[in-house]
């Protein structure tokens, strides 16, 4: 890539380093509720080269199961509420994005713990002391037009974290550019993932420059405040998305954005650092890769003529060993901590969802059983996965070893449900 910063044209756009849609559109308070929920799942599907049908569902997935509540027509989800089922359980706290703002979820109880509007892409740390996400900024920038000084809306991300009690909030790297001479410009982030060391956020962005660089894989010394570009191809200006360490932090994954034709062609790469190695691990069609706990497999969404699906492979040949959704409305998986359960976003209707599935048995036994919904109706933002923490007291204990320490009132402790502080 080269040239020019890109121009702010349409800074409402400032969200789509690929040309193709809104990751987390601004759009007017009217018509929030289903606008979010729609350009989510549009968003997704031109990342990936298929929108989901969003007509009444043909099924909650593999198994079938937790079926939807038929709702009048022209309904929209409650605007700063998050309705869960009740019958649902699982440990440990779940964090997502509604209105663009995070979200807590402990048991049946929720609360929002920022109150921007403007955050999404939120991840747990290792060790659950800290919720990294992104947040956008807006400010009036100069910069200049056809050669002329010219002011615009800059809208700028910022990767965030912020303690799972909604305290402590801090700032970790801005997409704020000066070129000097009282210019300024904006990148794009997108997608912070922590190592588990808890040392490095892999990440994609077009920093320091995007003159000279297009939205691709890197990583972000929180020690040394460096990025640095991770050497895997791409296909340019297409670049990269969906950064996954792998539990050992050994092994990176992310997808390598293509076009086939019209269509979007995601496929899932491996890059391992210590050989200085990369390679694919999956053929088109595919995105959102997520490890399970124990690196065996890896979930990830299927894309075809029919819609999105949640689908487990195998970590080391990329094949896909069992369909846990068939329903085409469905992707973003995130497993468990405990490796027995996935949750992802589903969308019925107008409203995107988030639904559970416990897992069974092992290789080419691993099956999905059904699946039930954890929000009712919520209208989370779909273009934001789930993450999932679990403390190591809840965590099952290795063979051989001894049981986790209590968690206790440290940093990995579940969240209170009632925080208050929000980030600027």
């Amino acid at each position: 890539m080269s040239g020019a910063p890109r121009r702010p044209e349409a800074s409402a756009a400032s969200r789509d380093p690929y040309g193709v849609g809104l990751r987390r559109p601004l759009l007017a308070p009217a018509i929030a509720l289903v606008g979010l929920a729609v350009a989510a799942v549009l968003t997704f599907g031109l990342f990936t080269g298929h929108i989901p049908l969003v007509g009444g569902s043909r099924g909650g997935g593999a198994g079938g199961g937790g079926g939807t509540v038929a709702r009048p027509p022209g309904a929209t989800p409650q605007p700063n509420v998050v309705v869960t089922n009740k019958g649902v359980e699982f440990p440990g706290t779940l964090v997502y994005v509604k209105d663009g703002n995070i979200w807590v979820q402990h048991g049946t109880d929720t609360a929002a713990i920022t109150k921007t509007g403007a955050d999404s892409s939120p991840a747990w740390s290792a060790d659950g002391a800290w919720i990294y996400y992104v947040t956008h900024v807006q400010q009036r920038g100069l910069f200049e037009n056809a050669g002329r000084p010219a002011y615009y809306m800059l809208d700028y991300p910022v990767v965030m974290r912020i303690k799972p009690d909604g305290t402590g909030a801090q700032k970790i790297l801005s997409g704020l550019i000066s070129y000097g001479g009282g210019r300024q410009w904006q990148a794009f982030i997108l997608d912070p993932v922590p190592a588990p060391d808890g040392n490095t956020l892999a990440l994609v962005s077009d920093l320091p420059d995007p003159s000279k660089s297009d939205v691709v894989l890197q990583t972000y010394d929180l020690t040394t405040k460096k990025l640095t570009p991770v050497p895997v191809p791409e296909n340019a200006p297409l670049g990269h998305q969906d950064p996954a360490w792998s539990p050992d932090g050994k092994t990176l994954l992310y997808v390598l954005n293509a076009r086939d034709g019209s269509r979007g062609a995601p496929s899932i790469w491996r890059w391992l650092a210590a050989k200085a190695r990369f390679g694919a691990v999956t053929g088109p069609g595919y995105a959102d890769p997520a490890w399970s706990p124990d690196g065996r497999y890896i979930a990830a969404t299927l894309t075809d003529s029919s819609g999105t699906n949640v689908v487990i492979l195998d970590a080391k040949t990329g094949t896909e060993i069992t369909r846990v959704t068939s329903d085409d409305h469905s992707w973003a998986a995130t497993w468990s901590p405990r490796g027995d359960q996935l949750v992802y976003m589903h969308i019925e209707g107008l409203a995107v969802d988030l639904r559970i599935v416990s897992l069974s048995g092992a290789g080419a036994t691993l099956k999905a059983g059904d699946n039930q919904p954890v929000t009712d109706f919520a209208g989370l933002d779909g273009a934001s996965r789930a993450t999932w923490y679990v403390p190591p007291s809840e965590l099952p204990v290795p063979a051989g070893s001894a049981p986790a320490a209590p968690s206790g009132s440290g940093p990995a402790a579940q969240p209170a449900a009632s925080p208050s502080a929000s980030t600027p």
